[in-house]
């Protein structure tokens, strides 16, 4: 297995343990062992702290990977490294001055409506900092082809040091408040580690001299500014809508719910890393046709996989929410519109990998920027009148019209289309079993009823996907699996 594939392998192992982790933290014991005030008061201070993320790394991080296999003597990498490193300092230096300046007026219009963020926004420049200086180290580590252990820090450690944390508040022995604070040490700590880790793969040389092509790395930089602050302000910044508007506790009971609904983009991560270099590959070599095939291909098989997902976890979700405290019941309706945001976003299959190599990716980098607006505005808009709802539909009908936005682009533009006949027979089946399932429980213990109507469930929809042959690719799979079964010949 060559190191590409092993380490893309390894790292999609290390994605699916982090989220499991992050799955029992988020569901059962941040409610239950924080309380709803201080899980919103986290989730509020690292989600504030991803959104000015990009700002302090100046895409950096980005920006490595990009071009440190364009210089061809240890010198130049070298002068690269150093640069990649410093050079954020220019930007993280006068925004930190200027909070600092200006740290009452930020203080009082953060916490006019929640009292108990004032003594914790300091931490959110210093997480942001810890972030942004972990994803360079990340790249320098992922440019000299060890990407697991970053990864594994970035997935796995942080959520398991979260764990062991969240023990010490049940045992008593940290405060509620204590693991605010020991939550942005741990982001300290990641930094740490990584950045020894990768000081070990090369060791460091800095100077203060800049890169033959600056330019083009200032201008590559600023799009991918533009790009990274466009992703975290669509995943964190209604969290930070939310405290302007609503009680911190509404926080915690959005975050359960959209890290639900998150679950379901959770295997376009491992197609994606595959379908890139491909459709980079086709869109270099013009191949129209083969490139049309795959579009289709991702799309229907992306559905059928992410639509899976989404059945399991709304037909399960009110015993689901039995399992945390009662009040954050209001949430279920923000993992359904979350859930289809995702849904939809799923069966465009490799539309973001068609764009972004195509000469036109900065226009829709500047149609993201207008998407930001329009997320903020839906926000400030539904946010006081329908509370969590509101938010949630915000994100809905953002995010579903960015995305008919993206998918028109690509029609128009480049004659390349996704949907099949496959793709509404798809839809018609997850909407009967759906409906077959959603509205009937087991009496029995809410993990025991779960993992019962999945394996049910499970049943039917593999039947009636193989029965009507949703997806080739899946069904040669499944072929293969009951060869070898000897269930078929």
């Amino acid at each position: 297995m060559g190191i590409v594939l092993n380490q893309s392998f390894k790292n999609t192992i290390i994605t699916y343990i982090g989220f499991g982790i992050g799955g029992i933290n988020t569901i059962y014991l941040y409610p239950v062992f924080l309380g709803a005030t201080f899980y919103g008061l986290t989730n509020y201070v690292t989600s504030s702290a991803n959104v000015i993320m990009p700002l302090f790394a100046i895409g950096m991080q980005n920006t490595l990977v990009k071009f440190y296999s364009q210089y061809e003597t240890d010198a130049e990498r070298s002068r690269f490294l150093s640069f990649t490193v410093l050079f954020p300092l220019l930007l993280i230096i006068p925004l930190l001055l200027i909070g600092l300046f200006f740290y009452d007026e930020i203080l009082f219009f953060l916490s006019k409506k929640n009292a108990v963020v004032k003594n914790y926004i300091w931490l959110i420049p210093f997480i942001a900092l810890c972030m942004a200086y972990f994803e360079i180290f990340y790249a320098w580590l992922r440019v000299h082809m060890h990407s697991v252990f970053g990864n594994f820090i970035k997935e796995v450690g942080l959520r398991t040091f979260s764990l062991f944390l969240l023990i010490g508040v049940y045992y008593k022995w940290l405060s509620v408040e204590g693991f605010v604070y020991a939550t942005a040490g741990l982001y300290f700590l990641a930094l740490l580690v990584t950045m020894f880790y990768a000081f070990s793969i090369q060791r460091p040389n800095f100077q203060f001299t800049i890169p033959k092509n600056t330019k083009d790395i200032l201008t590559y930089t600023f799009y991918i500014i533009l790009s990274g602050s466009v992703a975290n302000l669509l995943l964190d910044g209604d969290k930070m809508i939310l405290n302007q508007y609503m009680n911190i506790e509404n926080i915690a009971f959005y975050s359960v719910a959209t890290y639900i609904a998150l679950v379901i983009s959770v295997p376009s991560r491992a197609m994606h890393q595959i379908v890139y270099p491909i459709t980079a590959k086709l869109m270099h070599e013009n191949k129209h046709d083969e490139m049309n095939t795959l579009y289709k291909k991702t799309s229907i098989n992306l559905q059928m996989v992410g639509g899976y997902v989404m059945l399991g976890i709304f037909v399960n979700i009110n015993k689901l929410y039995e399992m945390v405290p009662p009040e954050y019941a209001g949430g279920i309706l923000v993992v359904f519109m979350i859930g289809l945001s995702k849904y939809f976003d799923l069966i465009l299959g490799n539309n973001n990998a068609i764009i972004f190599n195509t000469k036109y990716y900065r226009t829709v980098l500047f149609l993201g920027v207008i998407l930001v607006f329009l997320t903020v505005g839906l926000n400030m808009i539904f946010i006081p009148i329908f509370g969590i709802i509101g938010s949630a539909f915000a994100t809905l009908l953002s995010i579903t019209l960015y995305s008919l936005a993206k998918l028109l682009f690509v029609v128009k533009r480049l004659n390349l289309y996704p949907f099949t006949n496959q793709t509404l027979y798809s839809m018609a089946l997850t909407l009967v079993l759906f409906l077959a399932f959603y509205f009937w429980e087991f009496p029995f213990n809410p993990i025991i009823s779960i993992v019962l109507k999945s394996i049910l469930m499970t049943i039917a929809y593999v039947y009636l996907n193989y029965r009507f042959v949703i997806s080739i690719e899946i069904n040669q799979v499944i072929d293969n699996v009951l060869k070898k079964l000897k269930v078929i010949k």
